[in-house]
């Protein structure tokens, strides 16, 4: 083989580098240099910190560049050659010819969708594998067959990039797939922003990788408005976003804000834990009824009426004022708090009506003799009279939504008794089925912030008044010459000056400089640019309520598996979530092919989701592996857990033990290396979950411990997260599905790989293509 190639490709791949290292260092010249700038002005100030903000962005976008700069290369009949990277680069700051073409532009496509009966003009695609600053692999495809050029590092195996990346171990961090994104995925991430997008697949089918390089990708095309509005991706635990946190950064994207539905209200952490009959009932979309009900019950009126003390008299606030103060309000349509003014300014003008017609009464019968002024000052003296906010605040109370949530959970009112038995609670620790009921409690409440406005407008004029100090005093020698001058032309002086003074105040006024998705995170009512949802069969139909309220615009991309659903209160269909929002005007893609499991892994798993479904089909393997997996019965499951896990932990990769959350305890004593909790470290040899938190994870090596105890749906997810081997142990019965597997006596015996069974693809059509690359191969 001659080593040309791979010596350009070396040279190529040095100039690259040494560009990278440029780019680098000017980068960082330039965030040393804003950040030692003096700032004495607050132009200078913002100046610095945008400065500072986008440099330190372009670092970033550099330093990930580093892993794996340059991937591709496409060489078309016409002449024109261009390499393929994460990151596009240009040669110098004065040619602006592409050095790099970065992976989401369009001259980049062909490297994933040229196929050979599809050339797409290419007459030779190259996969380029790297180490750090080196190159260690090249792979050619020929795509046009009147090429008679040979390298000698043309493939016969088409997949082989493809297939060396699924065989690789696993970090417990999620990898990008920016070098091996398969013809189906592409279409799915560079499909239109608007509107809504569901993603389909079983288990391994690359629906959540596919979604990261989707909003990476939405990032470039529409940078603009994006970046100011900001990208949602919500996760359904805290474990899986700290799997899935280095794929953005990796492709060059920091600006994407991940969350739980649990973190989604700000200054609310939802660290406890619910029944599962208490989140089903949680997360019904009838308790956005019961809490309007409940907002509605404290819109009270007085029984019989409320008797307030006042210098001339008693005044009476009956039911008669209360209701029509109420109606009144209600009429406003405006949510409880901010409709809170309109009840009180009612009460205030029938009460004052009530003064004046006792004190400014005519005894002989004239007109009341009270002036609009005097009326006036009786008003104001009631609104600011204690007893009457008091009575106020009774009747028409000002609401948090951390208080109306915590209340009705202590009563759960207009609920069955066994609803309100199931969720009824007296501590102060939230839980993410709460989320969504605080912030549709938000919703209903809205925030009176007109006391913050005036707040802020007090220190305002404060600080106008100082930085008309300020002038006074900087001006005061040339005051003192138009002291003799006529008063008109000295207030248009003082008019001047304290424009002045209203301008350096307002700049001496501290901007926020936060990115947006920061200030995305502390705000409940952004509206952000695009949401996608992973494991969006999961959530509950209160839960898709507070979604919905962050995209108005319904730009979003819904990724998950209806056959995975096990959260009770989740929605499950498509058709179920998306209809009281979008109708049905929304796109569907099925992806069929798993990347993950091993056929061997998948037949088990398949036959456990067919004990309740009989025409259940997976998603079709790519390849399999040889070794089977095993079961074995136990007296003793955490020693048995123990020495399978020293066994499996021999060869290299990460390891998952997944067993029912009741089991955790005993299983960890005898795992002390092990890594567990709520958010456990993925990149531990060994983690130690439930079903649920290992939704959307891989790993090398799983054991599952105790199926019998799993639901079919968590035991099939417990199933499919292996990508090289699959162990059981078990002190009861096996459930139906698994009574197949045998011990693992000849486990590191492994028999000769099969090939892939060619069955129907998961929507009942003919067997899916395994592959992009599997329609190259006839081309070579």
């Amino acid at each position: 083989m001659s080593n040309e190639e791979w010596d350009r490709e070396q040279e190529f791949l040095d100039l690259l580098n040494g560009r990278l290292a440029e780019l680098r260092a000017q980068a960082e010249e330039a965030v040393t240099e804003a950040l030692t700038l003096e700032g004495t002005t607050f132009q200078a100030r913002l100046e610095r910190d945008v400065l500072v903000a986008e440099r330190s962005g372009l670092l970033a976008a550099f330093e990930a560049g580093e892993r794996g700069l340059c991937f591709g290369r496409l060489m078309f009949r016409d002449g024109r050659d261009h390499h393929i990277g994460r990151i596009g680069i240009r040669r110098d700051d004065e040619d602006r010819t592409p050095l790099v073409v970065d992976w989401r532009a369009d001259v980049a496509r062909p490297f994933y969708l040229a196929t050979g009966h599809t050339p797409m003009g290419l007459r030779r695609r190259r996969h380029i594998t790297t180490e750090g600053p080196e190159v260690t692999g090249l792979h050619d495809e020929i795509l046009d067959l009147s090429d008679t050029i040979r390298t000698g590092h043309e493939g016969s195996d088409a997949d082989a990039v493809l297939l060396a990346a699924l065989d690789a171990a696993r970090t417990g961090r999620m990898h990008d797939i920016v070098q091996t994104i398969q013809a189906e995925q592409d279409q799915i991430i560079r499909a239109p922003h608007r509107g809504v997008h569901v993603v389909e697949g079983g288990p391994g089918t690359g629906k959540t990788v596919v979604a990261l390089h989707r909003a990476a990708y939405l990032l470039y095309a529409h940078r603009e408005s994006l970046a100011r509005r900001a990208v949602l991706i919500v996760g359904p635990n805290p474990a899986f976003l700290g799997y899935i946190g280095e794929v953005l950064p990796s492709l060059g994207e920091t600006g994407v804000l991940l969350a739980t539905v649990g973190e989604l209200f700000p200054g609310v952490t939802a660290t406890g834990t619910d029944t599962p009959e208490a989140a089903e009932v949680k997360g019904r979309a009838e308790m956005a009824d019961a809490l309007a009900r409940c907002v509605r019950d404290r819109q009270t009126l007085p029984d019989p009426a409320i008797v307030i003390p006042h210098d001339d008299g008693e005044l009476v606030l009956d039911r008669d004022i209360a209701s029509e103060a109420g109606h009144k309000a209600r009429e406003t349509g405006l949510p409880h708090n901010l409709a809170r003014p309109h009840f009180a300014f009612r009460v205030i003008d029938a009460l004052t009506d009530q003064l004046v017609d006792r004190i400014g009464a005519d005894p002989y019968g004239g007109p009341n003799l009270l002036g609009a002024d005097d009326i006036a000052q009786l008003g104001k003296a009631i609104a600011v009279n204690p007893e009457v906010h008091a009575a106020i605040q009774e009747l028409w109370p000002a609401l948090t939504p951390q208080r109306l949530v915590a209340d009705f959970l202590d009563d759960p009112r207009h609920l069955s008794d066994a609803d309100a038995a199931a969720i009824r609670r007296t501590d102060g620790e939230w839980t993410p089925a709460d989320v969504p009921l605080l912030d549709e409690a938000a919703e209903l409440l809205g925030h009176d912030d007109s006391a913050a406005r005036a707040a802020e407008e007090a220190e305002r004029q404060e600080r106008i008044d100082y930085a008309q100090g300020v002038l006074d005093l900087s001006y005061g020698s040339r005051t003192l010459e138009f002291e003799d001058r006529e008063d008109e032309e000295s207030e248009v002086l003082a008019a001047h000056d304290l424009i002045d003074a209203e301008r350096l105040a307002d700049r001496a006024e501290e901007r926020d400089h936060r990115s947006a998705a920061e200030r995305a995170a502390a705000d409940r009512t952004w509206a952000f640019g695009h949401i996608i949802v992973d494991e969006a069969q999961e959530l509950s139909a209160m839960a898709w309520r507070l979604l919905m309220r962050r995209s108005p615009t319904r730009s979003m991309t819904l990724v998950g598996d209806p056959a995975q659903t096990a959260e009770p209160g989740g929605c499950g269909s498509w058709s179920s979530i998306l209809e009281p929002y979008v109708g049905d005007r929304w796109e569907h893609t099925r992806l069929g092919v798993n990347y993950r499991t091993p056929t061997e892994i998948m037949e088990v798993a398949a036959r456990v989701a067919r004990t309740v479904d009989p025409a259940f089909q997976p998603p079709r393997s790519v390849r399999a592996t040889g070794v089977r997996p095993w079961a074995e019965h136990t007296g003793d499951l955490p020693g048995a857990v123990a020495a399978a896990v020293a066994w499996e932990t021999r060869t290299e990769g990460r390891l998952a033990v997944i067993a029912p959350r009741g089991r955790h305890d005993a299983l960890s004593a005898a795992l002390p290396q092990a890594s567990t909790g709520r958010s456990p470290d993925l990149t531990s040899a060994v983690v130690l979950l439930d079903p649920r938190q290992a939704k959307g994870l891989e790993f090398d090596t799983v054991i599952v411990a105790e199926p019998a105890e799993f639901g079919t749906s968590d035991l099939y997810v417990a199933l499919t997260r292996a990508t090289q081997r699959l162990g059981v142990l078990h002190t009861g019965p096996l459930p139906e599905g698994l009574r197949d597997l045998t011990g693992p006596a000849d486990l590191f015996e492994p028999t000769e790989p099969t090939e892939p069974a060619d069955h129907e693809g998961s929507d009942g059509s003919a067997g899916t293509v395994m592959s992009r690359n599997s329609a190259r191969a006839s081309s070579v």
